[in-house]
């Protein structure tokens, strides 16, 4: 059953956006600074899949998205609400 996105909030940084979801995604903080931490983490794989990502913070019942400065927030949104849709 995938998550649902209630609200994307601005964090300080521009380059990070917090979804917050209907139900917690972990019990515990988990971060991955990079593709290659997440590897044992079937959703944060997903999410570094998107062109863009470059790191996670997954919180309760937020994720925190980082990304790269090139890449506009319109190209990410939408495709993060989609795994998590369908994780």
């Amino acid at each position: 059953m995938g998550f649902t996105v209630s609200e994307i909030q601005p964090t300080p940084n521009p380059n990070a956006l917090k979804f917050i979801l209907d139900r917690a995604v972990v019990a515990q903080p988990t971060s991955f600074f990079n593709k290659e931490q997440a590897v044992d983490h079937p959703l944060a794989m997903k999410l570094f899949a998107i062109p863009g990502v470059s790191s996670l913070l997954l919180l309760g019942d937020f994720i925190t998205v980082n990304k790269t400065p090139n890449v506009p927030w319109k190209d990410i949104t939408k495709a993060v609400e989609k795994v998590l849709a369908t994780a």
